[in-house]
């Protein structure tokens, strides 16, 4: 079992699969100052289990292709849609979120929560902008750095985990060169980390390395882990989630 499969068991059954919370996503939604009596075609993109999908489809109208790149996790997404009260309909669609088969134009709505890493804030915003319409909504969060310095033991750490880990200004300075209206912005507060993330996943490693402690590559998975959350205990005021509102122009 290679360290995605891993990874994946991991996370499964963890409400999320990175910071977040339901308040931050309808916050998020206020700033793009959509319309809720009006039915848009939206895409989530890396949506996971469905976390902000399924809080997409309680607040909006219309349709919603929820996709990741694992089965497994649109599976449990469905499971979780099924018996909630939604405005929404929802979709499921095993993809890469750098190859997806839309058409160009075909969403109002482009919803990214955590995902954008896997390919890079530049690419993903560039790349998914051809799929919005005019004056189409791109709502992705992003790993950002909240000072103008830090510590260079943290700045060694997260260069060699994510190399475009960048300041709030320069991912809305990304966005503005690449042809948005940046319409707002914020910052993940610690809950939506500890509570809503790390917590999770601890709890979640015992029973993972019952079952798979004797790979290596989960041993890894699970050191690695650990070393993040202590990161994020000792640096929090240092970085965080930024959460990027913008219009495509």
């Amino acid at each position: 079992m290679n360290e995605m499969e891993l990874m994946m068991h991991l996370h499964l059954n963890n409400d999320r699969q990175g910071p977040g919370s339901e308040e931050m996503t309808r916050l998020a939604l206020d700033i793009a100052r959509v319309d809720k009596a009006t039915c848009y075609r939206m895409a989530d993109l890396g949506c996971g289990t469905g976390a902000q999908t399924l809080t997409l489809a309680q607040e909006l109208q219309g349709e919603i292709v929820a996709v990741d790149l694992f089965e497994t996790f649109l599976e449990k997404m469905q499971e979780r849609i099924h018996n909630a009260h939604l405005k929404a309909s929802v979709t499921s669609l095993a993809a890469s979120i750098d190859h997806l088969p839309f058409a160009e134009g075909e969403f109002d709505i482009i919803w990214s929560e955590g995902a954008v890493y896997n390919i890079g804030f530049r690419k993903g915003a560039g790349y998914w902008k051809n799929f919005l319409k005019e004056g189409g909504i791109l709502a992705v969060s992003e790993l950002s750095w909240t000072t103008g310095s830090r510590p260079n033991e943290l700045e060694q750490f997260w260069k060699e985990a994510y190399p475009e880990v960048d300041t709030v200004s320069n991912k809305i300075r990304v966005l503005e060169d690449l042809g948005y209206k940046v319409l707002g912005h914020f910052i993940l507060p610690e809950y939506c980390w500890m509570e809503n993330y790390y917590l999770p996943l601890l709890e979640r490693h015992p029973s993972f390395m019952k079952e798979f402690g004797h790979l290596e590559v989960a041993r890894n998975i699970v050191s690695m882990d650990k070393q993040e959350v202590d990161f994020y205990k000792q640096y929090k005021d240092y970085y965080s989630y930024g959460f990027y509102i913008a219009q495509k122009m």
